[in-house]
């Protein structure tokens, strides 16, 4: 399959740490590919030099064929995203944020629409910080969807969710993959990766140390769940 974002050699520090070394892979049209690793294991670092918010000290990235901080304005209108600790201003209200976000874009989607489509059309007049932490994801889903983009990165989704909204958010994620939309999913949560994602990498102190679907992990290791093939592969527990 086509492949719409492709990363070869990718390298950044901090000072003298080294977040992520020598990181490769490629992302295929329509899938959701996986991003695993521990808190701490070079995961975000990866997805923002792959967004464009961070430089890379040295490697390649393309995302839809462009380079993202050379091409930033363009991939803007195409790549949506989900920030691991984004936040809404408590009053915003959810039609507000929607309606703000909307106009940042040359081609938007329906935010009325789409809010309808995420279980918000109830919402609209609520203040963000009166939602729960099921609807606050909800919100940065259609936060990420509001420009129409032909790929979404979706960073820790689900982290702080009691188990009823983090299975809610599942079928949320596989609805944005529905309205062919390519996801990169990153998530330290193996139960989620192995429901959700069609192939992940997993990431150990900023290098990788395997790539596969899920049931190809497992299968690798003997392992009967991807969370003890994770294991396995790293000698470390996922949180």
């Amino acid at each position: 399959m086509k492949s719409v974002i492709e990363v070869q050699g990718l390298h950044k520090a901090y000072g003298g740490k080294v977040a992520v070394d020598d990181v490769s892979f490629t992302v295929a049209e329509g899938e959701i590919f996986g991003i695993l690793g521990r808190n701490g294991a070079g995961k975000t670092t990866t997805v923002e030099c792959v967004e464009g918010l961070r430089a890379p000290d040295r490697g390649r990235i393309r995302v839809l064929g462009l380079d993202p901080r050379r091409d930033r304005a363009e991939l803007t209108q195409r790549l949506g995203v989900q920030l691991q600790d984004g936040q809404l201003p408590e009053r915003l209200r959810v039609g507000e944020a929607l309606r703000l976000y909307a106009s940042f874009y040359a081609d938007p989607a329906d935010w009325r629409e789409l809010a309808d489509q995420l279980g918000l059309g109830g919402r609209l007049g609520v203040a963000y910080g009166k939602l729960s932490g099921g609807q606050r994801q909800r919100v940065s889903i259609a936060l990420a969807l509001i420009g129409n983009p032909r790929v979404a990165v979706l960073d820790e989704l689900t982290t702080g969710l009691d188990p009823h909204a983090r299975r809610e958010t599942w079928e949320l994620i596989r609805a944005v993959r529905a309205r062919g939309v390519t996801i990169v999913l990153v998530s330290h949560f193996l139960d989620e990766a192995e429901r959700l994602c069609d192939r992940v990498i997993v990431i150990d102190a900023g290098r990788v140390l395997t790539t596969g679907t899920p049931a190809e992990l497992v299968a690798r290791t003997g392992e009967p769940t991807l969370e003890d093939a994770f294991v396995t592969l790293t000698g470390r527990n996922p949180s």
